[in-house]
C-alpha cells in the first residue's frame, strides 16, 4: 500500500511536468504529428496541442495510458523479478491525469490574474456597483416624491383608479 502511495503521488508530480513542459514546447508531438499526418492534416505552427496540453479527457487517458504501458513492458524486460504491477500500474495512470488537471488549473488561474484582466474586471465591478447605487437612489427618490405627492393631494374618490387588470393592460402586460 506505501508504494502505491507514492507511485500515485510522483504520478501527480510527473503529470504536473509533463503538462509544464508541453505548455511552453511541443515539439515532440508536432515530430509524431508531421510523422503520422499528410501535409494537409498537418497540425498549424500557433497551435499549442500537445499529448495532455489542451487536449480533452479521452485523448489524455489515452496517451497517459500508451506512455505507461510503453513503460510497463520495458520494466517487465528489463527486470528478471515478475510482479504484480496492475495496481502500481493504475495509480499511476489516474495520478498523472490528476496532475495534468493540476497543473492546467494553475495555469487558468494565472491567466486570470493578469494585470490587464484584474483592470477590467474592476472596471466592470465599479460600473455595476455605480449603476446599483444610481437604481437605490432612483427607488428612494421615487418612494419620497411618491410619498409627498401623495400627502399633498387632497383624497379622490376611488371611483377614477383603475383596477390591476386595466394597469397591466396598460403597461401591454397582457392582452
Amino acid at each position: 500500500m506505501t508504494i502505491e502511495i507514492i507511485v500515485f503521488i510522483a504520478a501527480i508530480l510527473f503529470g504536473i511536468v509533463w503538462y509544464v513542459r508541453e505548455s511552453k514546447n511541443n515539439k515532440i508531438y508536432r515530430f509524431f504529428n508531421k510523422l503520422m499526418h499528410a501535409k494537409d492534416l498537418q497540425m498549424k505552427a500557433d497551435n499549442k496541442k500537445g499529448f495532455v496540453h489542451i487536449q480533452p479527457f479521452l485523448m489524455r487517458l489515452v496517451w497517459v495510458t500508451v506512455l505507461f504501458v510503453l513503460a510497463a513492458v520495458i520494466v517487465a524486460f528489463v527486470t528478471p523479478i515478475n510482479g504484480f504491477y496492475i495496481q502500481y500500474f493504475a495509480s499511476a495512470i489516474v495520478g498523472t491525469l490528476i496532475g495534468t488537471y493540476i497543473a492546467s488549473s494553475f495555469f487558468v488561474a494565472s491567466e486570470e490574474l493578469t494585470k490587464e484582466n484584474i483592470r477590467k474586471k474592476a472596471e466592470e465591478a465599479y460600473q455595476k456597483g455605480k449603476e446599483f447605487v444610481e437604481d437605490l437612489k432612483g427607488e428612494e427618490e421615487e418612494e419620497t416624491a411618491a410619498e409627498t405627492s401623495e400627502e399633498a393631494k387632497p383624497e379622490e374618490p376611488e371611483t377614477e383608479k383603475k383596477s390591476a387588470r386595466d394597469r397591466l393592460k396598460d403597461k401591454g402586460m397582457i392582452k
